[in-house]
């Protein structure tokens, strides 16, 4: 009989379930505005949080030269239709899809009513760099399950990036008899934190142990304020911490003194043939060179 695909979660340990609930159902963030929300940042807002903060921003001059832009920030996280129709009639019938419908208004020229609702994550498609983080590992898995239930193999190389972008990711597949094992690794992984789902594979289970990787802390530079008198300051304190030393008077008196040459080491390859005409008149020189090449 073959095994259903399955997510175990650890639901006995109450903190790691009070964690998971509040991932899920981010609180609201009134000091958030709507020129500091990024495109990884709007997935931890809600519907009402998008209306709060395009109410507040619409004596912005900046955000009502820009809407546009800013709509695409949202739009990445949100499905954001404009009602061009005014009705209870059209609103409820949003509503009843799921959306919340609000009216924005700049000015008596230009004003907006949308429909809002939140992009659902269903499918492995729907996983991007920007929310992978912002689910919790049960909601994962139950997106991998959907994926034709065929494991971790069966996602693509891309789709495993963006997971392990934000997920610790293990799998292991064995016989369904000893998946279980007490002290094994599945029992390890549960008691560390891990989300399991399990994939069966004719008599073989595959067992994909998934949990959020913890945020790494961004490292700050400082810089000093120094003033730049201070600086100058600093740089003259440390000229006086270098002194030039005078290095050609301390050579050997012994190096100004030119020895003779020594008649033992002179050879016919490093003697001088140069010859000593003795005369500055040149028709003479050029007499004694005659007689040289005569001989």
């Amino acid at each position: 009989m073959l095994i259903k695909n399955k997510v175990v979660t650890f639901a006995e340990n109450f903190s790691n379930i009070m964690a998971r609930t509040k991932q899920q159902q981010p609180e609201s963030n009134p000091a958030l505005s709507i020129k500091a929300v990024t495109k990884n940042s709007v997935w931890d807002i809600q519907e009402n949080d998008v209306f709060r903060m395009w109410e507040a921003a619409t004596k912005d001059a900046e955000v009502k030269e820009n809407i546009q832009h800013y709509l695409d920030i949202f739009k990445s996280a949100f499905l954001i239709e404009e009602i061009k129709e005014e009705g209870a009639l059209v609103k409820k019938g949003y509503e009843k899809r799921g959306y919340k419908v609000m009216e924005i208004k700049f000015d008596e020229n230009l004003k907006f009513i949308w429909a809002i609702k939140k992009r659902p994550i269903m499918r492995v498609t729907d996983l991007s760099y920007e929310n992978i983080r912002h689910i919790s590992a049960a909601k994962l898995l139950e997106v991998i399950d959907r994926n034709f239930g065929g494991g971790w193999d069966s996602l693509s190389q891309s789709i495993q990036d963006i997971i392990l972008s934000g997920f610790d990711i293990s799998t292991t597949t064995l016989p369904k008899d000893r998946l279980h094992k007490k002290g094994g690794m599945y029992d390890k992984k549960v008691e560390d934190g891990f989300d399991v789902l399990e994939v069966s594979k004719g008599g073989w289970v595959e067992a994909i142990f998934a949990k959020l990787k913890p945020e790494e802390e961004k490292i700050k530079m400082k810089f000093s304020d120094k003033s730049s008198s201070d600086s100058d300051e600093d740089l003259e304190d440390d000229n006086e911490d270098y002194e030039v030393e005078d290095n050609y008077s301390s050579h050997d008196e012994e190096d100004d003194e030119v020895q003779d040459p020594n008649d033992d080491e002179i050879t016919e390859d490093n003697y001088s043939t140069m010859m000593d005409l003795g005369s500055d008149d040149p028709e003479d020189e050029a007499a004694n060179m005659l007689d040289y090449v005569e001989e």
